[in-house]
C-alpha cells in the first residue's frame, strides 16, 4: 500500500508527514524553513520523516505541498518586479483603484484597446506602444495584462501576451484566466500579484521537485490551492496567486481530519501569520468576495479565512505614549535567538556591546542579513549600495544604516525579499520563559534585556528585565489572538451588530464582558464554539486564549503538522466559470475563450458554454493528476419581468471537475 507524503513550508518550520492510505499518520518531522532556499528545509524535513518512519522513498505514491510562501509574500509586500499592461482603461484608474499603491514603483503601461460589455472591440489594441515600452526594458521578471471587459472577450489580453513573450520571453499573467467576473481594476490587481509571485513559486516548485528526486521520490508533486483543493505543480507555476492561503486551507482540511469537528473556529498560528476560519458542517466556506491577504482583496477563490499579521516571529514594537506596553506585527522578522544559531559570534558580540552602552539605542537587538539567490535587478544606486554593505553576513542594523534615506531603501529591499531583518519576537520571549528551547536562549535573554531598558513616554523603563518583558510579549500575543478570534466570530455571525467586526471585537462592552463585568450591570461575553488550535506553538499559547474567551480549546495530536496532513487528504477540484448575455432580443451570446458566439436560443447558448467549460475543467483536472473525474455544473439565470413575461438577462455557469489524486503504485 503506497504512502502519501505531505509537506508544508511555513514561515519558521517546514513540516513533513507520512500517511498510509489517508487513514493513519505513520510519522511526522520538522525542520527549520530556509527562507533563502526553501528546498533545503524541505529536503531536511523529508529526510527526517523517512528516517523516523523507516519507510523507503520508493513506497511514496503521492507527494503534496502546501505553502504559506505566497500568503507571506503578500502580507510582507514581497515578490518579484512585475510590469502591468492596462488595456482600454484610463491613466487615472491606476490611482483611483489602488493599483498605483500595489505597483509600489513597478512599471505600468496604459494603452488603447479593450472591449465593450457585449464583447465587441471598443478600440484597436495599440501594439506599437506595447512593443516600444517592452523594448525599452522594464527590468520586470514577469508581466500582468488586464483588458477592459476581457472576461467578455479576451482577444486583446491574448494578443498582448503573444507580444510580451515574443519581445521579452518572460511569463505573462492574464486577468481573465484568474477570474471570470467583471471589475477590471480588481482583476488587474489579481493579475499583478500573480505575476509578482510567478518567479518565487516557480523556484520553490523546481527546487522541491529536485530535492524529492534526489531522495529517490519519483511520485508526482501536487500543490494545495487556496480553497483546499489540489492542483499539479505545473498549474501552480502558471497561477501562483491561487496558492495564497494554501497553507491555511490545508490546515482546515487537516483540522477536520484530525478532530472530526463539524462546527468550530480553527486558528492556525505560524511564524508570520495567524489564520482563522470557521468550520460549518465539517466544511470550510469559500469567500464569495475573493481571498483577502494583507491589504489586498483579490479575485481568487479561497477559503473564507482572515489572515492576521501575528505569529511567533512577529516583530515586537514598543508602544508609544505614557503607558508601558508592546504591540506585535504585522511584519515578520527573524528571531534573535534563531539568528544567533546561524551567526553566534556576530550576534552575541553585538548584543554584549549594546548592553555596555550607557543608554539604550534605537537599533538595539536588531539585525539584518542578505538573502542569497534572489534576482536583484532594477535596484537604485542607494539600494544597491546598502545591499553591498550588508553582503552575506549577519550584521547589526545600526552598522549598515547611515542616514534616514537608508531606512526607505532598506524597506524596499525587504519588500523585494533581498534582505531579512532580525529582532525580538514572541519566539524569543518563549525561550526566555522556558517554553521553547530550540534556538539560542541566551541570545534571546540578552536581546530582551536590551529592549526592556528602553524608556516609555512616562520616562520609566519598559520592563524590569528580560523575564518581565517576555511575559508582557506573551500576554500581548494572547490579547491579539483573542481579538482575531472575536473579529472572525463577529464577521461570520448571521445577525449584524451595526459596527465592523474589528470594532466589535475590541469594543469596551465586549472586552469588559470577558472579565466578566459585575457591577450594577452584568456583562458576560465570550466565544460560543470550540477553538481548534493548530501550529507548532499552539499548545504554548492557546490555553491562555481559551481562558480569556471562556471557550473550549482543542489542540489535537499532530496539531503542529496539520497543514502537511491537509495537503495529502484533499481532492483535485477544478472550476471554470463563464456567462451568457443577451445583447439584443432573440440573440444570446456565450462568452467563450475563443471569443463571443451568438445563438438564437438561450438554452443552446448555455449548453454550448457549459460544454466548453466542462471540457476545459475536465482536461485541467486530468492534467492535475485526478482520476475518476466527475463533472457537475451549476447555472444561475437572471431574468426580469417585462409586460407580463420573463425576459432573459444573463446566466452565469460554473462547472466543477473533481476526483481523487492519482497515487503511483
Amino acid at each position: 500500500m503506497a504512502l502519501l507524503l505531505g509537506v508544508d513550508t511555513g514561515g519558521t518550520y517546514t513540516d513533513a508527514v507520512l500517511l498510509r492510505d489517508e487513514r493513519e499518520v505513520v510519522a511526522s518531522a520538522k525542520a527549520l524553513t530556509t527562507r533563502h532556499d526553501l528546498a533545503i528545509g524541505i529536503g531536511r524535513a523529508v529526510a527526517e520523516v523517512l528516517r523516523a518512519s523507516g519507510a523507503q522513498a520508493g513506497e511514496i505514491g503521492l507527494a503534496s505541498l502546501s505553502t504559506t510562501l505566497a500568503t507571506n509574500a503578500l502580507v510582507e509586500g514581497q515578490g518579484g518586479r512585475a510590469g502591468l499592461i492596462y488595456i482600454g482603461f484610463r491613466e487615472v484608474d491606476l490611482a483611483a483603484h489602488g493599483l498605483a499603491e500595489a505597483l509600489g514603483g513597478d512599471p505600468a503601461l496604459v494603452i488603447a484597446g479593450g472591449h465593450g460589455a457585449g464583447g465587441a472591440e471598443a478600440a484597436p489594441l495599440d501594439e506599437g506602444a506595447l512593443r516600444r515600452w517592452l523594448e525599452a526594458g522594464q527590468g520586470a521578471g514577469a508581466y500582468a495584462v488586464a483588458g477592459l471587459f476581457a472576461t467578455r472577450n479576451p482577444g486583446h489580453e491574448l494578443r498582448a501576451a503573444e507580444v510580451i513573450r515574443e519581445v521579452t520571453g518572460k511569463p505573462v499573467s492574464l486577468s481573465h484566466h484568474l477570474s471570470a467576473k467583471l471589475n477590471g481594476p480588481k482583476r488587474a490587481l489579481t493579475a499583478l500579484l500573480n505575476a509578482r509571485l510567478i518567479g518565487m513559486i516557480a523556484r520553490l516548485i523546481e527546487r522541491a521537485e529536485g530535492v524529492l528526486r534526489g531522495q529517490g521520490i519519483t511520485a508526482p508533486l501536487m500543490v494545495v490551492r487556496g480553497d483546499g483543493a489540489l492542483i499539479s505543480a505545473a498549474q501552480a507555476r502558471e497561477r501562483p496567486i491561487e496558492t495564497i492561503l494554501s497553507g491555511p486551507a490545508a490546515s482546515l482540511i487537516g483540522a477536520r481530519w484530525l478532530t472530526g469537528a463539524d462546527h468550530a473556529l480553527v486558528s492556525d498560528i505560524g511564524g508570520t501569520t495567524t489564520d482563522v476560519a470557521v468550520l460549518r458542517g465539517g466544511r470550510p466556506a469559500i469567500d464569495p468576495e475573493g481571498a483577502r491577504v494583507g491589504p489586498w482583496r483579490t479575485m481568487v477563490e479561497a477559503v473564507a479565512m482572515r489572515t492576521f499579521g501575528l505569529g511567533g516571529d512577529s516583530e515586537v514594537h514598543v508602544a508609544e505614549g505614557l503607558g508601558a506596553g508592546v504591540s506585535l506585527g504585522p511584519r515578520r522578522v527573524v528571531p534573535v535567538s534563531l539568528m544567533a544559531e546561524e551567526a553566534p559570534e556576530a550576534v552575541h558580540a553585538a548584543l554584549e556591546a549594546q548592553g555596555r552602552a550607557a543608554a539604550p539605542g534605537e537599533m538595539d537587538a536588531r539585525f539584518v542579513r542578505a538573502v542569497p539567490g534572489v534576482e536583484a535587478g532594477g535596484l537604485s544606486e542607494r539600494e544597491a549600495g546598502l545591499l553591498a554593505r550588508i553582503e552575506g553576513a549577519v550584521r547589526p542594523l545600526g552598522a549598515v544604516l547611515r542616514n534616514r534615506m537608508d531606512h526607505a531603501a532598506l524597506s524596499r529591499l525587504v519588500r523585494r525579499g533581498l534582505v531579512q531583518l532580525g529582532g525580538v519576537t514572541p519566539s524569543d520571549a518563549a525561550h526566555v520563559l522556558g517554553r521553547l528551547s530550540a534556538w539560542d536562549g541566551e541570545a534571546a535573554r540578552l536581546a530582551l534585556g536590551l529592549v526592556a531598558r528602553k524608556r516609555v513616554g512616562s520616562g520609566d523603563r519598559l520592563a524590569a528585565g528580560a523575564e518581565a518583558l517576555a511575559q508582557m510579549i506573551v500576554d500581548r500575543l494572547t490579547h491579539q489572538t483573542a481579538l482575531a478570534l472575536l473579529e472572525v466570530g463577529f464577521a461570520e455571525e448571521e445577525a449584524g451588530f451595526g459596527l465592523p467586526p474589528a470594532a466589535l471585537a475590541s469594543h469596551v462592552l465586549m472586552q469588559r464582558g470577558l472579565g466578566p463585568h459585575r457591577g450594577l450591570v452584568r456583562i458576560e461575553t465570550g466565544l460560543n464554539v470550540p477553538v481548534i488550535g493548530l501550529g507548532a506553538s499552539a499548545a504554548s499559547y492557546y490555553g491562555a486564549v481559551g481562558e480569556r474567551l471562556h471557550a473550549e480549546v482543542i489542540v489535537p495530536e499532530h496539531a503542529g503538522v496539520a497543514n502537511a496532513i491537509g495537503a495529502v487528504v484533499g481532492r483535485v477540484v477544478i472550476r471554470r466559470a463563464g456567462v451568457v448575455t443577451a445583447p439584443a432580443e432573440g440573440r444570446y451570446r456565450a462568452h467563450l475563450e475563443s471569443g463571443p458566439e451568438d445563438f438564437a436560443d438561450a438554452e443552446a447558448a448555455m449548453a454550448a458554454l457549459e460544454a466548453a467549460l466542462g471540457g476545459e475543467a475536465r482536461a485541467a483536472a486530468v492534467a492535475a493528476g485526478a482520476v475518476d473525474v466527475q463533472v457537475s455544473a451549476r447555472r444561475e439565470v437572471r431574468e426580469a419581468e417585462a409586460e407580463g413575461r420573463r425576459v432573459f438577462l444573463e446566466a452565469e455557469i460554473v462547472v466543477e471537475a473533481g476526483g481523487r489524486p492519482r497515487v503511483a503504485a
